[in-house]
């Protein structure tokens, strides 16, 4: 079968693409702008990208169109599709007909989290032995591709409460049916779908629906809202996890950034994580996937310690390298909690250093200013922040900057920022890139703006 996937670019269509080329499918595909890491990964398999969404980069003779849900009506490829009466699926139905059936599915969810916690749980599994199927939001680096069928009965995959195509406004997790599902947080995110926090909590129950009673929910024992959705009607055995409290799985820290800690399971201790990880969150994350892996009946003795050699997926907090004494991160920030937690972990690996922050609003929600009350809060623990209010951004960056507890600054233009955090840059500082964009390249060309 010749598929045409539209949106293929983004890292979900990516993965779709990257599975149906290895289930033999011939691949095509084309997306606004073809750009990396996705567009690298594609190329590598040999997958034709166009660039733009014009009806006629699809191939005459392709037999369905896979559309993401970037795409909305008017978008002309997706009116020739119309008119051309052509076959055309959604991603995440096409995965949920096409590849899952028959497998183990073990789903991440929440608002937080989920492409490293689905990232751990792949590489714990793989390290005892199973062969997982995945796919990931993002290009785990233990792996080096987002997403593989593997030869195991099990398949891990990025579970997105976001919804599922101009078609479909469900959420694209009630198309996957797992077997276990991990509930990581819940908070108001997607400000441009979802009106309040119940419109997604009702779509979280969705989900909760369609897990078996053989099956399990691994849920934040932490998360009122988690609770408040489970309370709405739940049909399958939950265990629970968390450091603040009595739950079915804990962790005893043995080190302030979260970097060796054990994990106890109804107060046993059943192994030690000693990783390259930071944070309290990634603590939480790797309690979920290691329950989630004990859900399936993983050897824990032998899982648990390979993630002494887990490497973050890219844009996790990702050290990008050090130019004129400075330390540069690339982080895929696009909610104000995974802001301030990520600053955190840094702040317990890196002591009084300073660290300064170059920041775009470029999610959805944050565009909209949905959580712009939220964000100098998080932005606490920055020394100095350069926050890039475009022109087009509709609210002012202004009342952010001066609640700010550092100093701060807005900028028009990402060579603007480049040139003023050049001038603030110092020795043994820290500087980290937040933004769930591609931010013009801003991270890896501040390395050549420092070093000049």
């Amino acid at each position: 079968m010749k598929l045409h996937i539209l949106g293929i670019c983004g890292t979900f269509m990516g993965g779709v693409a990257a599975l149906a080329r290895e289930l033999g499918h011939e691949v095509e595909g084309s997306d606004r702008n073809v750009y990396p890491p996705m567009s690298t990964q594609l190329e590598k398999l040999d997958i034709a990208l166009r660039s733009g969404y014009l009806p006629e980069h699809l191939s005459a003779d392709v037999d369905e169109v896979v559309v993401g849900n970037a795409l909305s009506r008017g978008n002309p490829a997706v009116e020739y599709v119309l008119d051309a009466g052509l076959r055309y699926v959604s991603g995440a139905q096409w995965l949920g007909e096409r590849v899952l059936p028959g497998r183990e599915v073990l789903a991440v969810a929440g608002t937080h989290g989920k492409t490293t916690t689905t990232s751990i749980l792949a590489w714990l599994l793989e390290a005892a032995g199973r062969d997982p199927g995945f796919l990931v939001g993002g290009v785990p680096e233990n792996f080096g591709l987002s997403a593989r069928l593997g030869s195991g009965r099990e398949f891990v995959l990025e579970a997105d409460e976001y919804d599922t195509a101009f078609f479909d406004k469900r959420s694209k997790f009630v198309h996957y049916r797992p077997t276990v599902a991990i509930l990581n947080n819940l908070e108001y995110d997607h400000a441009d779908i979802f009106p309040d926090l119940a419109a997604i909590q009702r779509q979280f129950h969705h989900l909760l629906r369609t897990v078996p009673g053989r099956g399990r929910l691994v849920v934040n024992g932490e998360d009122r809202a988690l609770a408040e959705v489970l309370a709405m009607g739940c049909w399958t055995p939950v265990e629970r996890f968390g450091l603040d409290g009595d739950f079915d799985w804990s962790a005893r820290l043995h080190a302030a950034d979260g970097s060796h800690f054990d994990v106890l399971h109804k107060g046993a201790m059943v192994g030690t994580v000693r990783w390259p990880l930071v944070g309290r969150h990634n603590v939480m994350n790797g309690l979920a996937a290691i329950a989630a892996a004990h859900a399936v009946g993983a050897d824990l003795a032998r899982a648990i310690p390979a993630l002494a050699d887990f490497v973050s997926v890219k844009r996790r907090l990702e050290r990008l390298g050090e130019a004129g004494g400075v330390t540069v991160y690339d982080d895929f920030a696009h909610h104000p909690t995974a802001i301030r937690t990520t600053l955190e972990g840094l702040r317990a690996r890196v002591g009084a250093a300073r660290i300064l922050v170059a920041m775009e609003p470029r999610s959805n929600s944050m565009r909209l200013g949905a959580h712009a009350e939220q964000i100098a809060p998080a932005l606490d623990l920055a020394d100095a922040v350069v926050f890039l209010q475009r022109p087009e951004l509709p609210w002012d960056a202004g009342k952010v900057i001066a609640a700010l507890r550092g100093q701060g600054e807005a900028v028009p233009t990402v060579d603007a920022m480049l040139g003023r955090l050049r001038e603030l840059a110092r020795p043994g500082d820290h500087l980290v890139f937040m933004s769930n964009g591609g931010f013009e390249d801003a991270p890896r060309r501040s390395l050549a703006v420092l070093a000049g």
